[in-house]
This record gives structure tokens, sequence and C-alpha cells, in this order.
């Protein structure tokens, strides 16, 4: 278990900005470093928020050619649904960046015959094949506590398998895909970025007592977790 650090911002939009400049800043240390950088991404407000604040900082210094994004979860639907992570960051961010199609590693759509169980299964397996961990993931929190769609009291919590389908999910849509906390847990960085009243008695259970039930509180960067709070979701700390 790495390092954890709490940043507190005056609302949501200074916690996406501020995330969106540090990720810049940490993609161009990475890189000066490593031939090639995995970075997970996340959906909901607070994400979708700091994508695109990230396509404002974006230049020529970051070498799109060397960095593969991928996503921490994503709903089980068709690829032009407007409820899905990709989809959406595609509006914000993927559209205006120049990056290789191949250094997209979007989830599986439903398909004719697939079941979400076999999607799964073969995209776990063409990840594992990979064999690399995250260089960065950046996480979202539910006011239940959940991670992607890690949810509690779930029996994925307890899964070895890398990606995991989730068929009744408490938040529509039911069905969806997300890395399993084994993997989640390879990462080298963790950034959680979480505004609004509505999360501050997880976000304090989380933090305060790190052995809690709650799925954000089985997960932590090998190297270093860092929350961007908004002063309401931190106001119970």
């Amino acid at each position: 278990m790495g390092s954890q650090e709490l940043r507190i911002f005056e609302n949501a939009d200074a916690v996406a900005e501020q995330a969106a400049a540090d990720l810049k800043l940490f993609i161009l240390d990475v890189l000066s470093r490593q031939d090639e950088l995995n970075l997970a991404v996340t959906g909901g407000t607070v994400g979708i928020k700091t994508l695109a604040e990230f396509s404002k900082v974006v230049d020529d210094s970051i070498d799109l050619n060397r960095l593969h994004i991928w996503w921490g979860d994503e709903r089980y639907v068709p690829l032009d649904d407007s409820d899905r992570n990709s989809h959406q960051a595609e509006q914000v961010l993927l559209a205006n960046l120049n990056i290789p199609a191949t250094n997209i590693h979007l989830f599986p759509a439903p398909g004719a015959q697939e079941h979400i169980q076999d999607a799964a299964a073969k995209f776990g397996q063409e990840f594992d094949k990979r064999n690399i961990s995250f260089d960065l993931m950046i996480m979202g929190m539910g006011p239940d506590g959940h991670i992607a769609s890690l949810f509690p009291g779930k029996s994925s919590l307890t899964s070895e398998s890398s990606v995991i389908a989730e068929v009744d999910s408490p938040k529509p849509p039911k069905q969806r895909l997300t890395f399993g906390l084994r993997v989640i847990n390879e990462s080298k960085n963790i950034w959680f970025t979480v505004a609004g009243f509505d999360k501050a008695d997880a976000v304090s259970e989380v933090i305060s007592n790190p052995l809690c039930d709650l799925p954000a509180a089985k997960i932590s960067g090998k190297e270093e977790t860092v929350w961007y709070l908004d002063q309401t979701a931190s106001s119970k700390l």
C-alpha cells in the first residue's frame, strides 16, 4: 500500500480543473521514464468534467502514440448509447485527440450472440495477455461507497477475475462490465475525484475507517492514492 493524500477544493469544477492539470504533469513525468502509459478513466459527472478539462491542456508535449486509455468500468449498452462512459469521453476528449485507435481499449458492447458473462471472460483474457498494471486509475465514488461497478454487498467484491459482469446493478443500467479489485489494486496510482454532499458520509467512513466494508475502502494505489474532494464531499472529515 502506497501513501495517501487528501486535496480539498472549492467545488466540482475546481476538482476537475486541478485533476486535469495534475494529469498532464503525471503523463509527462511517466513518459519521460518509460515507453508507454496505461491510464484508466471513469465516467460520472466529475469524471467527465475532468476529461473535458484535460482536453483543454493537452498539447504536443504529450506523445499520444504512447498513451493507452482504458475505463475502470462500462455500462453494457451499445457503443453509441449516451449512457456509455466511452461515448461521453469521446464527446469531451477523445474526438479532440489524435490518438491511435489501437490505443483506446473499449469494453465490449452487446453483440447479437455474445452473453455478458462471455464478454467479460473474453475481455479479461485479452487484458491478462497484455500483462500490464495501470499506471493510473481515476475513480469516482458513489454515495454508497461503490467504485467502478463494484457495489456494496455484491459477490463481485470477492472475485479474483480481472473483468467482472455485473448483471443486477442497483443503479441503471443493470448490466455492466468492470475491472475487479485484484486488477484495481495492482494500479500504481489511484486518484479519486469526488464532489457533492451526498458523498460526504462515504468519504468520511472510507478515510476514517479504512477497514470498513465499503468498496472504496478496499482499494489503494501501490505507490499513491490521492483524493480530490470538493468542500461538500469532505465536510464530514
